[in-house]
């Protein structure tokens, strides 16, 4: 044999033995074995999330190496995709390799067979008849018809072979089941992002990073009413019309076009006393540009709207773009003038404050708020047995958190309108705020919510300001305002030495000007002059005192600055033409609150304190758009699946011969009887054929 065939057979051999190997089983479960890992892997981390939510979980090494492996994205990665189509060809390889010789299996009668191997059958019988053979084959051949037995009579050399079968479809459950799992996966790929990926990968569309009109956005980042499937989103404010979707991608989303537009003319929405949405349901007018026609149609939870292939399910809600109007408080500086600010949800208003230029982005706003709002531990408790120090970061904590901490309680109750919105400096950093309408009752006082964080995945923070006389929160900024004035420092602190003296200490000059003195150094250090300010300035300042000594100068310190406060809310209404505040149990408890929430205050970090007045609801609905011609293929596979299971499971093939011959006094029958699976059903059948097939005719 030459060289030249000699390596065409090599590679022929190899050729074969690769089919071999695609197509085996093992090489199958492999790749199921994958398939199932990605899969885990999908569910388990959140898909298609903004890409700085994974910085912030996993930090910027981590967020490389699995955006390196496609794990934001895995079900339209290029390898979980590589995955199935090499799946599909295995499957597929399988199936032509075998189905055909299943079928001829299924086909034939086995007449080959031999009286000698018959006898060697497990189950077999022989039996004589007063028949000659042709008459014998046929009265058996007839039996086993009745028993539901396909059969053939065979003529053999001194003899007639009668060979039936029954259930050799059961091979049609192997080739159902593997068919079925080609066409799911087809259909599924058809469903995929695959479609929408081979169009950025070879028709130069590519995903929107930026922000303005969707109506502005250029070709290259749409998609046409022609492309086969997609699943995306759209948000209709009431009144509004749209007719594109946006499909989110890892780096910004693509536009899709739509065959028709939708327009809202009203969103309902119920809710539980919990605050979970109970129901909602959009009200819509569907446009068709292309045949003219308009209908209306309600879209609600699990009752699609079904048009020209694309099906509209209602999704969720949102704020469809809420006229408010504010008032702004100073949180920094001498001044507590107040000023009027509006917005509407969705946009940003530019602010003016201490020289500096902010731009409010109004986020989100909610009409109501069912919160726990149950009685618990007093918020200001300080832990037993704890240094100085622990005891005010135990204070800090219990006072700052979650707008309602409870412990073991529910108290579930709708607290007023909300105002989200984020103040963003001339550096581009940010803060979100959340800010309630009204004041909420807990643990028995009436307190203005006002939450903060530094980064979307964090929990709020809530400073709570409490409310005066006039359940509003002038009061308190305006204690603020004066905390924040040196020249009412040092009159609180007058006033303080003064009324803290009696007559006598009072002629003493030098006595009256160092308490002055030290009443005005602690303003100053609570006030945050020169260091941080609140409880953690004077914890800061307790340090430098000797250990010993610390729990002894605390209780003095805690004692002129409540003393002092209490002054600087007098000079405070003093200076605003207001008169004095009455000593009573009441404003006691509210200067207590006030001191917490200015100590809290240092870390509210944000130049105004906004606290909505007025509002226009405007709701939108977001409504999710698919097209998905594979589901019909899905189902096919399915029902393809489900017969295959069934005709693996419950049908058994049953082969019987009955091999019959002349004898002395008439003819001999030899009978044997094999199965795939023995079971009982098949002895119990054994036996019932044993008993009717000698009988006579």
């Amino acid at each position: 044999m030459s060289t030249t065939g000699i390596e065409l057979n090599t590679r022929r051999r190899g050729f074969a033995e690769a089919v071999e190997l695609v197509s085996s089983m093992r090489f199958a479960i492999s790749l199921l074995t994958i398939v199932a890992i990605a899969s885990v892997i999908g569910t388990v981390l959140k898909q298609n999330e903004p890409m700085p939510n994974y910085v912030n979980q996993f930090g910027p090494f981590w967020f490389e190496v699995f955006a390196k492996l496609g794990l934001y994205s895995v079900y339209s990665s290029w390898w979980f995709l590589l995955i199935l189509v090499i799946l599909i060809v295995s499957t597929a390889l399988c199936v032509v390799r075998n189905a055909p010789k299943m079928i001829r299996d299924m086909r034939s009668w086995r007449e080959n067979v031999r009286e000698e191997s018959l006898r060697n059958f497990h189950h077999k019988l022989e039996w004589e008849a007063r028949l000659d053979r042709t008459q014998l084959a046929g009265q058996t051949a007839e039996r086993l018809r009745h028993a539901g037995y396909a059969v053939k009579l065979v003529e053999k050399d001194k003899g007639i072979l009668v060979a039936a079968k029954k259930g050799a479809g059961n091979k049609f459950g192997y080739i159902f089941a593997h068919t079925s799992i080609i066409v799911i996966l087809l259909g599924g790929m058809l469903d995929s992002e695959l479609p929408v990926k081979f169009q950025q990968w070879f028709l130069g569309k590519t995903p929107f990073g930026g922000s303005g009109v969707i109506a502005d956005i250029p070709a290259q980042h749409r998609l046409s009413v022609s492309n086969p499937t997609f699943r995306g989103n759209t948000l209709i404010a009431e009144g509004q019309t749209s007719n594109t979707a946006l499909l989110p991608q890892a780096s910004g989303v693509l536009v899709q076009e739509l065959p028709f537009s939708i327009q809202l003319k009203k969103f309902h929405i119920d809710f539980y006393s919990t605050g979970m949405p109970k129901l909602f349901a959009s009200d819509v007018i569907v446009h068709d540009p292309e045949t003219g026609k308009t209908f209306p149609a309600t879209i609600k939870v699990n009752h699609p709207l079904i048009y020209k292939g694309v099906a509209v399910y209602q999704s969720s809600f949102e704020d469809g773009g809420s006229k408010l109007k504010l008032t702004g408080f100073p949180m920094s500086g001498t001044g507590d003038k107040p000023f009027q600010i509006a917005g509407t949800v969705g946009s940003a208003t530019e602010l003016k404050q201490g020289g500096e230029t902010w731009s409010v982005e109004w986020s989100g706003f909610r009409p109501f708020n069912v919160e726990n709002v149950a009685a618990g531990q007093d918020a200001r408790a300080v832990a037993k047995n704890t240094s100085f120090n622990e005891q005010f970061a135990a204070t800090l904590g219990k006072a700052s958190g979650s707008a309602a901490k409870i412990a073991d309680t529910n108290d579930l109750k709708n607290v007023g309108p909300s105002v989200q919105y984020k103040l963003r400096d001339k550096t581009g950093q940010a803060r979100e705020f959340l800010n309630y309408m009204q004041p909420v009752t807990l643990e028995g006082v009436q307190v203005y919510l006002a939450g903060v964080r530094s980064n979307p995945s964090e929990n709020f923070s809530f400073l709570r300001i409490p409310a005066d006389d006039e359940y509003s929160v002038r009061t308190w900024m305006r204690l603020r305002a004066a905390l924040a004035d040196p020249v009412l420092r040092q009159e609180a602190a007058r006033r303080y030495a003064g009324r803290a003296l009696g007559p006598e200490q009072r002629t003493q000059g030098e006595l009256t000007s160092q308490l002055e003195e030290s009443a005005a150094r602690t303003l100053a250090i609570f006030a945050g002059e020169g260091g941080r300010g609140g409880f953690m300035g004077v914890s800061q300042f307790l340090e430098k005192i000797p250990a010993a000594d610390q729990e002894k100068a605390a209780n003095i310190f805690m004692k002129m600055l409540n003393g002092s406060l209490w002054e600087l809310w007098q000079a405070a209404n003093v200076r605003a033409g207001l008169p004095e505040v009455a000593p009573t149990e009441t404003h006691g408890r509210y200067l207590q609150l006030a001191t917490n929430a200015l100590s809290d205050s240092v870390f509210y970090g944000a130049p105004v304190f906004l606290q909505l007045e007025e509002f226009e609801e405007v709701k939108a609905s977001v409504l999710q758009l698919t097209r998905s011609p594979g589901k019909g293929i899905v189902y096919l596979g399915c029902l393809l699946l489900v017969a295959g299971v069934f005709a693996m499971f419950y049908i058994r093939e049953r082969r019987m011969w009955v091999w019959v011959r002349d004898s002395a006094d008439g003819a001999h029958a030899l009978m044997a009887m094999s199965t795939q699976r023995k079971t009982l059903d098949f002895e119990r059948e054994f036996d019932d054929l044993k008993e009717k097939l000698p009988q006579p005719a």
